[in-house]
């Protein structure tokens, strides 16, 4: 006899999968992909990307008084080797980081050794999470993959 509780598994295991497909077949640019490396992002000759991988403290330090002395436009993203939806929002990293050439992007894996304390400074307590920072100050901050809201934020504060 089956318990309730295994029928709302069902569901949720079920809405999720149909969520995944719809959001993948609208979003996922396959084309894009083949510029990906599987360990980090690798971009094509001719990209104007400004796309910088942490990879030390020091560095994690330098990018953060950049950002926050006003100097530089950037978005920190927080991501793992591990996380799914941290893959599936890379495409559309690569994609906007085109976009805003004049915008750095800094790729920060939570995992990487070093790295620890940057989650603390920035009171990162997920990945994929995304901090936006404008003039010095942190404009915005997303948490999980919301493509729409991804570009949209990118928009109003970079355009």
């Amino acid at each position: 006899m089956k318990s309730q509780w295994s029928n709302f598994h069902q569901i949720g295991r079920n809405s999720f999968l149909a969520a995944s497909a719809v959001y993948v077949s609208s979003e996922f640019n396959f084309v894009n992909t083949s510029l990906l490396n599987r360990r980090s992002f690798c971009f094509a000759e001719g990209d104007r990307s400004s796309f910088v991988v942490l990879k030390s403290e020091a560095e994690f330090n330098s990018a953060l008084s950049k950002a926050r002395d006003g100097s530089l436009p950037s978005v920190f993203y927080f991501t793992a080797a591990w996380c799914g939806p941290c893959r599936l929002i890379s495409p559309v990293i690569l994609e906007l980081s085109n976009k805003y050439p004049d915008v750095t992007t800094y790729k920060v894996d939570i995992d990487e050794g070093g790295l620890s304390n940057a989650i603390g400074k920035l009171n990162v307590s997920a990945v994929p999470t995304l901090q936006f920072f404008k003039g010095g100050v942190k404009k915005a901050e997303i948490v999980g993959v919301d493509v729409v809201r991804l570009k949209s934020v990118m928009e109003q504060l970079y355009k």
